[in-house]
């Protein structure tokens, strides 16, 4: 479709896109999406027969017709309002914040992040570039890429594990094929040699021997005698074409490669969580937000709404906010809980002390933005992430827009203490920080032909205060939570024993709207 000029007789004509991309610049991504729904660009409200472009694996069965007010728009809010909007509820989100998504945040240049007892931050990444500030990475089998799918997001892979990265630990820089390749071959001339003399023959039968001494020789590489003394995994200072290559120089000892302390580094992909592969919506992970958003209704979404009372009735609630108040048949608390501790209600002295229970953690990132994709050029890196023992614990390389000429890494994605170290910097100081330890590894270049940076500290968003939080224990707390309070639910990844991720807050805001729905079913 061509685009339809708008303009006032005087001078050029502004086109739609360049009205919006303005409107963007000016007051960011919600009040262009406004602006779209003005213009007729974009969905104002919610359609009752919305049906989605594949089929998802869960619906609510049977028709609601009850008013459900959603206190918090971020992942679990929105995906409560989603499913309940299909079944035929008429829901109304409380945003405290300025935007929908919570800690689903992509920066893109022109938007403008604030920060509690801090400077804002005017991000100014080049044309097409993004900074996953929030999450970033999806493993297959979570519910969130049942969502993209039936959303009709496109994803591609993250690449969360890369043999060319590096792993840094004691002051010393290894790639983490060799790192894996030394520690592996130890391990398994360890094993193998007292398989061999026999230690293990209380344990194993001959077959049972043969087998595992078989196994070993493989999994670590070891010569004829069981020996580990170094092998090509470990990789070349000129890799094999018309020669047969340079090996890089012979391994340490055992007492060298264990005194390396690389044994986290690599096997950070083990867990369940991790294992490779993984995925993320193309351009940027709020792909998701977007969507969602278009599927619920904006103008179901109220932002700037920040909560102050919660009252459960007899035959509703009422929500008192900064705008003013709302009256509905159920809620769904999908804050924080450290936040919602802090607003008066009549819930009951057992629910403020479960709110209460679960301690809010520190997390922080910052994207550099390089005009110049040195990693992918000179380190032969594309995607992955160096594990490092210093305090901004990873380095992330992209994993997208592959030779183009500039890009962005994630120069520290850490938590708790570190992250807290950070966040009491200024963005400036920050920055400084990163590059000064980022050249601990890479060298020079890494402080070079820096374009821009973003960084942001979690502890410090005023609506959410926290990366993420922890449960001393899964207790009675926990499970107190998981059922109603009267006609108030709760949601969130914390309520999950996926914290931290998307699909906790997915699986968690399905888990409420379901309880939610069967209890409207069964009403008179």
């Amino acid at each position: 479709m061509g685009e339809a000029p708008v303009g006032d007789g005087k001078g050029a004509a502004l086109t739609r896109r360049g009205l919006l991309v303005g409107i963007g610049a000016a007051g960011g991504a919600g009040a262009m999406y406004a602006a779209m729904g003005a213009l007729g660009l974009a969905p104002s409200a919610q359609s009752k027969e919305f049906t989605a472009p594949r089929q998802g694996d869960f619906t609510l069965r049977g028709k609601g017709s009850a008013k459900v007010v959603i206190l918090g728009a971020g992942v679990a809010g929105l995906t409560a309002a989603y499913e309940l909007g299909k079944a035929g509820y008429d829901c109304t989100l409380l945003e405290a914040g300025q935007r929908a998504g919570g800690r689903n945040l992509t920066l893109r240049g022109g938007d403008r992040l604030t920060e509690l007892n801090g400077p804002a931050q005017q991000v100014t990444l080049g044309e097409g570039g993004y900074f996953n500030a929030g999450p970033a990475r999806i493993a297959p089998w979570m519910v969130t890429l049942d969502y993209c799918r039936e959303l009709g997001i496109p994803i591609e892979t993250f690449v969360n594990n890369n043999a060319a990265a590096y792993v840094h630990t004691n002051g010393r820089t290894t790639r983490a094929r060799t790192a894996r390749a030394d520690m592996y071959g130890y391990v398994a001339e360890l094993l193998a040699k007292a398989t061999d003399l026999g230690a293990l023959d209380k344990t194993l039968t001959k077959d049972d021997r043969d087998g595992l001494l078989e196994f070993l020789r493989r999994f670590g590489d070891l010569g004829p005698k069981l020996d580990y003394e170094g092998s090509d995994r470990r990789g070349f200072t000129k890799f094999p074409a018309l020669d047969a290559g340079t090996p890089i120089p012979a391994p340490g000892t055992l007492h060298q490669v264990l005194a390396a302390g690389t044994g986290r580094a690599i096997t950070n992909d083990f867990g369940y969580e991790q294992a490779t592969p993984m995925f993320q919506p193309v351009g940027g992970m709020d792909a998701i937000v977007t969507r969602l958003q278009e599927a619920v209704g904006q103008d179901r979404i109220r932002t700037g709404a920040k909560v102050t009372k919660i009252t459960t009735l007899d035959d509703g609630v009422e929500v008192v906010h900064t705008g003013g108040s709302v009256k509905a048949d159920y809620c769904v608390a999908a804050l924080p809980p450290h936040l919602l501790a802090k607003i008066p209600h009549n819930l009951g002295p057992q629910i403020s002390a479960a709110l209460a229970t679960p301690v809010p953690i520190a997390a922080g990132k910052i994207g550099l933005e390089y005009g110049r994709r040195w990693w992918e050029l000179e380190d032969r890196i594309y995607g992955g992430a160096t594990e490092t023992d210093l305090d901004i614990t990873h380095i992330w390389y992209p994993s997208h827009g592959y030779h183009s000429e500039r890009g962005l890494l994630v120069g520290y994605y850490n938590t708790e203490h570190e992250a807290e170290l950070y966040g009491a910097l200024t963005p400036e100081d920050r920055r400084r920080r990163a590059l000064t330890q980022g050249k601990k590894i890479h060298g020079e270049k890494y402080r070079q032909n820096v374009l821009s940076s973003v960084s942001i500290a979690w502890e410090r968003q005023e609506h959410i205060q926290g990366g993420w939080v922890r449960w001393p224990a899964f207790d009675s707390s926990f499970t107190l939570l998981q059922r109603p309070a009267g006609r108030v639910y709760f949601a969130g990844d914390w309520l999950t024993h996926l914290i931290a991720w998307q699909a906790g807050a997915m699986e968690s805001a399905r888990g409420a709207v379901t309880q939610l729905h069967q209890r409207v079913l069964q009403s008179p």
